[in-house]
């Protein structure tokens, strides 16, 4: 398996024959509003620019996954580029409607979908009133029969749902966001430095942590979460790449992968029209 990070969640992920581009966000430099909508520090987004060679590498990508709609996980240029390109995009059965209405060929993602035990894991952006306005957020476990297994938990608090998923599926790799993204209002709406932690020793691989320095609503920075790892003696277990790297992961060994829970996700209903019509999806 090897995981491209590009900026901010936009990822682009291999497993077996499939390059997966995860949560295309591809707006240039400072061309998107800002997030941090109180308490100062707004800022055009994105702060800074995808690495040079993106779209030369992105001409490989043989698919797309999205975790949810919010902008800075598949914005206008994404979009375009994903239409222009004619790629198939995986999404949970709570967006795959939406996005099928944006003319993109959507496939449900399920057990089974791309050859892989697939489960969807939901995920709460936030907390209380602030976390049902965000609307509903999927976390993707994939796991290719030759590859390392892989839970993309996306923009996500620690929660009960989070933790047991880790404990049951024993995933060989988790990307986690880690921006501790906050709006000025509500409190944090992705993991805190403090749930990375709990996170990072619940673990049972590796973690890949990104959403950082990218948005002018994720204060947490790199360096700052390489010296709280370090001073919690757990860098060892994570990786906190820099815009444009690559890393391998091999399987740990050769025995099956845990099977996922089989079973539809929720339909979220009038939660969904309402973020829609709030991010303007």
């Amino acid at each position: 398996m090897k995981i491209r990070h590009l900026r901010n969640a936009t990822t682009l992920l291999t497993l077996g024959t499939h390059r997966l581009l995860v949560d295309p966000m591809l707006a240039r430099q400072g061309t998107l509003p800002g997030f941090k909508f109180f308490g100062g520090g707004r800022r055009p987004n994105p702060l800074v620019a995808l690495p040079p060679d993106t779209f030369a590498l992105l001409e490989e990508v043989t698919g797309v996954l999205i975790t949810h709609e919010h902008p800075d996980h598949l914005d206008a240029a994404g979009l375009r580029w994903i239409r222009e390109h004619g790629l198939p995009v995986w999404a949970s059965r709570v967006d795959a409607p939406n996005l099928g209405k944006k003319r993109l060929d959507v496939h449900e993602l399920e057990d089974g979908a791309l050859g892989m035990a697939v489960e969807i894991i939901p995920a709460r952006h936030g907390r209380g009133l602030l976390s049902w306005l965000m609307g509903p957020v999927s976390g993707y476990y994939l796991a290719h029969p030759d590859e390392p297994s892989v839970y993309i938990t996306s923009d996500a608090v620690l929660t009960d749902g989070v933790l047991e998923a880790v404990e049951r599926l024993q995933p060989d790799v988790i990307i986690a966001p880690a921006g501790a993204a906050n709006m000025g209002v509500g409190g944090d709406i992705l993991f805190s430095v403090d749930e990375l932690v709990t996170l990072v020793r619940r673990a049972p691989g590796r973690v890949v942590l990104n959403h950082l320095e990218a948005l002018d609503h994720c204060p947490t920075t790199r360096d700052a979460l390489r010296e709280r790892m370090k001073a919690e003696g757990l860098l060892a277990k994570v990786h906190i790449p820099e815009d444009g790297e690559e890393m391998h992961f091999e399987r740990p060994d050769t025995l099956p992968h845990p099977r996922p829970k089989v079973g539809a996700s929720r339909a979220p209903g009038f939660q969904k029209w309402v973020t829609a019509r709030l991010m303007g999806m």
